[in-house]
């Protein structure tokens, strides 16, 4: 089926709609987030089809199925060498890249930094004038089709070396300090107010989380494991421009 003309054009046909933003992986909809699995499918269709041949950029050399992301200038992206896009990713006017990757099917919207050494994986969807600050790890998803893939809202700071992985959604102008790892199966403690409130996958908006932990008891004995803990809010009154730092200097949380 691969092999027939009809079917790879329409598969070449939903990746070239994918890297202008016409269409997405996922989207948010009345009930949250919509993820449109034959969008995910169509890329994982697309890597069979391609056929690896050597690409050059000045001397350096790549070998590889997948081209990359050209016209930058006309899409009004800042591109510092050696930031790295697949083409079949959508970056929006205003976004910056400084030394990074951004995989097949991501789509990062205007105004977002993803800043040195970050990655953001295949279909991870990346909101506007968010912070991605170095090294962070943004992981990817493709199969099974029907698994969410990392979402991170409008206006989200994401602290030095942080990982959000397995499909989790960090709510809009929440804060994430340097080094918090986030997959579904970490415990998100809501420590700001006099009980403990947990959540799983998903960070509430305007929240600022550092890393944490919590006694687990194993077999051989009582260990310490790895959560997220959520100290506070970031105030709405506060101008969005400063506001992160606002909240990072108040809840002394390194980034």
């Amino acid at each position: 089926m691969l092999q027939e003309q009809n079917t790879r054009s329409a598969i070449e046909e939903v990746i070239h709609q994918l890297d202008s933003g016409s269409l997405r992986v996922a989207e948010p909809s009345d009930d949250g987030w919509k993820v449109n699995e034959w969008v995910k499918k169509a890329v994982i269709l697309y890597f069979p089809i391609r056929e690896m041949k050597v690409m050059e950029a000045g001397p350096m050399e790549f070998y590889d199925k997948m081209a990359l992301k050209t016209n930058y200038a006309v899409l009004g992206v800042r591109v510092v060498p050696h930031a790295v896009a697949r083409y079949g990713a959508y970056l929006a006017s205003g976004v910056i890249l400084m030394p990074s990757y951004v995989n097949i099917g991501a789509y990062v919207d205007s105004g977002t930094m993803v800043d040195t050494w970050a990655t953001v994986g295949s279909c991870a969807q990346i909101g506007k004038h968010v912070h991605l600050s170095g090294g962070v790890g943004i992981g990817g998803v493709l199969e099974p089709v029907q698994a969410s893939p990392v979402i991170i809202e409008d206006n989200a700071f994401i602290g030095s070396r942080c990982i959000v992985v397995e499909g989790v959604r960090v709510g809009k102008e929440a804060v994430l300090g340097a080094n918090v790892v986030l997959t579904q199966s970490t415990k998100i403690i809501d420590v700001s107010g006099n009980e403990p409130l947990e959540h799983k996958g998903f960070v509430p908006e305007r929240s600022v989380v550092i890393p944490g932990s919590y006694t687990k008891t194993f077999p051989a004995g009582d260990y310490q494991v790895n959560c997220a803990l959520i100290i506070g809010k970031r105030k709405p009154s506060t101008d969005l421009k400063t506001s992160l730092n606002d909240a990072l200097r108040e809840y002394n949380v390194s980034v």
